[in-house]
């Protein structure tokens, strides 16, 4: 008994030597030495110091384990990182190894860019997001697949078409993106969209990761039968490498819920499963209301956060909209719910003016001339004769969708369709505001144009995450076996878009850059992701 005693004793003294002596108002009821105590969190996360033997606690922000939970304070003993090498030179080098390693993929490494330029801060601030290569294994694809999709068309010819699955991160959930039928696809096309994909499923809340895939195929000018069944050839390669807790694909370019339907048939044939693994379904069979809606009805929420932050709203203004797909059509619809007037569209052909604004029933032509006919915004010029019709301009002094006269702007077409002379053009006639409805619409020179002009800017990573929000929330239906009202969906998606506005603006604003949604977006994307790669391992 007299030994267990002294050893007691003796632990208690190396105790009190490592923690300091115990004060007089630490009372009988506390089982935490004070030292050891967590405070109320505020705004700073603060290393731990030793002070005459005494270890101050960690301090976290006020958004951070606000139930108190002990396991989610920061270690009091970890030791702070040190960073080897200048922020800005650490991001060049990475960014220079993705060019050399693949030398002709611009838009990859136009995407890689963006998001690394913006993250110097953020790495100077948090030295530990340097280490192990995580950069490295940030940019870089944990997949890549490129097969042959051979189908035959109605003349009986056999034609071969090359399909692509890139899953770029899989950090924080399955892989999530869409699948884009059209020529221009390539590699590196896919790899920056995955590669924002990463980004943008991060900002939702959602657990989901990035992804993107697709086919150089054409489906203009194809029929039904033809659509069908190059559908089903590229789905009996896919098939083998998505799942519903593995990858699940959607809609994108060229891809609609009837090639999505198609896809579904051959999957379900293939593997036996009447599961979730795509999303962009008709409501027959396991999609969700509002899905169609989703990124055009998105896109105008964070829209309208953002001009809120300068006081102003969509009542009164004119709104200027490039593509008459999906995403355009009901950001235009969003845009009249909110009192704005909508006064241009395109398509590959030209694009369309109408000063007295696209109406509901007009707006309904162009759904129908779009969505069943196949038809082009020339022939919505002809049956209204006070609209203006403008040829796809050929010359660089031609007049472009963006050369009306707007308060706000969505580019909702493709990628890099707004260079800086739109953008110039835009600032000359009033813009306030920008907002990304199609994937990086913005080059990176008109979208300094715009921040220099103190124009407010949404990236397309923040303003357009809606469609995979909501097809976040399809996913939760199709596990539940439960279908939403349209009410609740909405009421999701508008609570998704006003959060990640909310998160883009603190910590744009936390680090010195109120109003750069740009930076905001990537750093609070980026935190999420790196976190959760740390946590892993190296993998």
């Amino acid at each position: 008994m007299q030994v267990r005693i002294a050893v007691f004793l003796g632990l208690l003294g190396s105790a009190s030597a490592f923690l300091g002596p115990i004060p007089a108002s630490w009372s009988r009821s506390a089982r935490v030495h004070p030292a050891l105590r967590s405070t109320r969190p505020s705004m700073v996360m603060v290393p731990p110091a030793k002070t005459k033997g005494i270890i101050t606690p960690c301090v976290l922000t006020d958004d951070d384990c606000l139930d108190g939970k002990l396991y989610c304070r920061p270690s009091l003993f970890k030791k702070a990182a040190q960073l080897e090498q200048d922020p800005a030179d650490l991001v060049k080098a990475v960014y220079d190894r993705v060019v050399a390693r693949d030398p002709d993929q611009t838009e990859y490494h136009q995407a890689v860019w963006e998001v690394l330029e913006s993250l110097e801060p953020v790495i100077a601030a948090n030295p530990e997001y340097a280490d192990d290569n995580l950069l490295e294994r940030l940019v870089e694809p944990e997949r890549t697949m490129t097969f042959r999709v051979p189908w035959v068309d109605d003349s009986g010819k056999v034609q071969v078409n090359r399909g692509f699955r890139v899953q770029f991160s899989s950090a924080i959930g399955p892989y999530k993106g869409g699948l884009r039928f059209h020529p221009s696809v390539n590699l590196s096309i896919l790899k920056f969209l995955g590669f924002e994909q990463v980004f943008k499923n991060s900002l939702t809340g959602l657990p989901l990761g990035g992804g993107k895939g697709g086919a150089d195929f054409d489906p203009k000018g194809k029929s039904d039968q033809e659509i069908m069944r190059f559908c089903q050839s590229f789905m009996s390669e896919l098939y083998r490498h998505i799942g519903a807790d593995v990858d699940v694909p959607a809609g994108d370019i060229g891809v609609g819920g009837r090639e999505i339907g198609y896809m579904y048939g051959m999957y379900k044939k293939l593997t036996g499963e009447f599961t979730g693994v795509l999303t962009g379904k008709d409501m027959q069979y396991g999609g969700s209301l509002i899905r169609p809606e989703a990124t055009g009805y998105g896109l105008v929420y964070f829209a309208r956060e953002m001009l809120q932050t300068k006081g102003k709203s969509f009542e009164g203004a004119r709104v200027a909209l490039s593509g008459s797909g999906n995403v355009a059509q009901f950001a235009c619809e969003k845009v009249m719910d909110l009192g704005g007037i909508p006064v241009t569209l395109s398509d590959s052909s030209g694009w369309i003016y109408d000063a007295e604004g696209i109406t509901r029933d007009k707006l309904a032509y162009i759904r129908d001339l779009k969505n069943h006919h196949r038809g082009r915004l020339e022939q919505y010029a002809l049956d209204h004769p006070d609209v203006v019709y403008t040829a796809t301009p050929q010359g660089e002094d031609a007049r472009r969708v963006w050369s009306a006269e707007v308060e706000v702007a969505l580019p909702c077409a493709t990628q890099n369709e707004l260079d800086e002379a739109d953008a110039q053009l835009l600032v000359c006639n009033g813009v306030i505001a920008v907002a990304e409805g199609a994937n990086m619409p913005c080059t990176p020179e008109a979208v300094a144009a715009f921040h220099k002009a103190g124009v407010l800017f949404a990236p397309a990573k923040a303003s357009n995450a809606g469609g995979v929000g909501t097809s976040g929330l399809e996913m939760s239906q199709n596990s539940l076996r439960m279908s939403w009202t349209r009410d609740k969906v909405d009421g999701y998606l508008e609570s998704i878009m006003v959060n990640i506005h909310k998160t883009t603006a603190k910590y744009a604003k936390n680090y010195g850059r109120e109003g750069d949604y740009v930076f905001g977006a990537n750093a609070a994307a980026f935190f999420k992701v790196a976190e959760a790669m740390k946590a892993q391992g190296i993998v």
